[in-house]
C-alpha cells in the first residue's frame, strides 16, 4: 500500500501541478500581464509548487528529514542524472547566457544554505533570509530581461511558458476549474507521497531522510527530466539546461524558505557531514561548463549518471551503518 500510495501521489501532484501552472498562465493572460511577470511568478511559483507542498506536509507531520531531503536530493538528481542523461543522448551546449547566470547564483545559494544547515536547525529567520534572496533574483531577472529587451518569445522559452497558447484553458469557467483541481490536488498529492515515503522508510528499516533525498526527490524531479528529455531528442537540450539550474536554485532559496517560515526542521547529523557536500560538489561540478560555455558531452553525462547512482548506493549503505551504530 505504501508503493501504492507514493505513486499516486505523484500522478496527482504532477497533474494537478501541470493545471494549476496552465490555470494560472491562462488567468495572466486574460488579465493583460506581461510575458516577463508571468514567467517570474506564476510559472516560477507554479512550477515549484509540487515540492513546495510535499515539504511543507513532510515539516509539520514531523518527517524533517523528508522535507529538506526533498530539497538536497532534487537538486542533486537534477544537475548529475536531469543533466547527465540527456547529454548522453545528444551532448549539451552550455552557451547561453541564462546557464552562466543560474550557476553563478545556484552555487552561492547552495554555500548558504550549507551555512544554515551546520547550524543544525533551520528556523524562522533563514527562512526570511532565504526567502528575500529569491525575490531579489526575480527583481535581477526582471530589470536584466527588460535591460536587454528581450523578446515575448525569448521571455516564454526561459520560463517554459506554453506557446502560441498551446494546452492553455480558453474559457473562464475553465480556467476556474484549472486553477480549483490544481490548488485542491496539491495536498492531497503531497499528503499521499509522505504518508507512503514514510511507510516504504519503516518497511525497508531506512531514515525518512534516506526515502526524501531518493525516492521522493527523484519523483519531484521527473518533470526537469521530462523537460531535458524532450529537448535531447529534439536535439536541443541547451534549452532545458537553465531551466534546470534555475529550479536548484527555487528549491533552496522559495521552497526551503517558506516551509521554514511555516515551521522550524532539524537538520539530520548525516546531511551535515555527508548529503549536503555531495549537493556542493554536484553545483560545482557544472561551473566550469557554464562560465566556459562549453559542452556536456557524452562521456562527462555518463559520468554525472554513474555519481548519481554511486551517490544512492551510499546513501543507503551509509543510512544502514547509521541505523545499525544506533542500535
Amino acid at each position: 500500500m505504501s508503493y501504492l500510495s507514493l505513486i499516486s501521489g505523484f500522478v496527482i501532484l504532477l497533474f494537478c501541478g501541470d493545471l494549476l501552472v496552465r490555470g494560472s498562465v491562462s488567468l495572466a493572460l486574460k488579465l493583460g500581464i506581461p510575458s516577463i511577470l508571468i514567467g517570474l511568478t506564476v510559472v516560477a511559483f507554479g512550477t515549484s509548487a509540487p515540492e513546495l507542498v510535499v515539504s511543507i506536509k513532510a515539516a509539520l507531520t514531523g518527517a524533517g528529514g523528508i522535507a529538506i531531503g526533498n530539497v538536497v536530493g532534487s537538486n542533486i538528481a537534477n544537475i548529475l542524472f536531469v543533466l547527465g542523461l540527456p547529454a548522453i543522448i545528444y551532448p549539451t551546449l552550455c552557451n547561453q547566457d541564462v546557464v552562466r547566470r543560474n550557476t553563478g547564483f545556484m552555487v552561492g545559494a547552495t554555500l548558504l544554505f550549507i551555512a544554515f544547515c551546520l547550524f543544525g536547525q533551520l528556523v524562522f529567520w533563514q527562512g526570511v533570509v532565504l526567502f528575500t534572496l529569491v525575490v531579489f533574483f526575480l527583481a535581477y531577472v526582471a530589470s536584466h530581461a527588460f535591460k536587454s529587451n528581450a523578446t515575448e518569445d525569448d521571455i516564454a522559452a526561459e520560463f517554459e511558458i506554453p506557446s502560441d497558447g498551446e494546452g492553455l484553458p480558453e474559457s473562464s469557467w475553465t480556467i476556474a476549474f484549472f486553477l480549483l483541481i490544481g490548488v485542491c490536488g496539491l495536498p492531497l498529492g503531497a499528503h499521499f507521497i509522505v504518508e507512503g515515503g514514510t511507510g516504504i522508510a519503516r518497511n525497508f528499516g531506512v531514515s525518512d531522510a534516506a526515502i526524501g533525498l531518493s525516492l521522493i526527490a527523484f519523483g519531484t524531479s521527473l518533470p526537469e527530466l521530462a523537460t531535458t528529455m524532450v529537448a535531447a531528442f529534439r536535439r536541443q537540450p541547451d534549452l532545458a539546461v537553465g531551466n534546470v539550474l534555475g529550479s536548484n536554485l527555487f528549491n533552496i532559496l522559495a521552497i526551503m524558505g517558506i516551509t521554514t517560515m511555516v515551521t522550524p526542521i532539524d537538520v539530520p547529523e548525516a546531511f551535515i557531514w555527508f548529503d549536503l557536500w555531495v549537493m556542493l560538489i554536484a553545483a560545482l561540478v557544472i561551473v566550469p561548463f557554464a562560465m566556459s560555455r562549453g559542452t556536456i558531452t557524452r562521456s562527462a553525462g555518463f559520468f554525472f549518471v554513474v555519481g548519481y547512482v554511486s551517490y544512492l548506493y551510499f546513501l543507503f549503505v551509509a543510512d544502514q551503518a547509521a541505523r545499525a551504530a544506533h542500535g
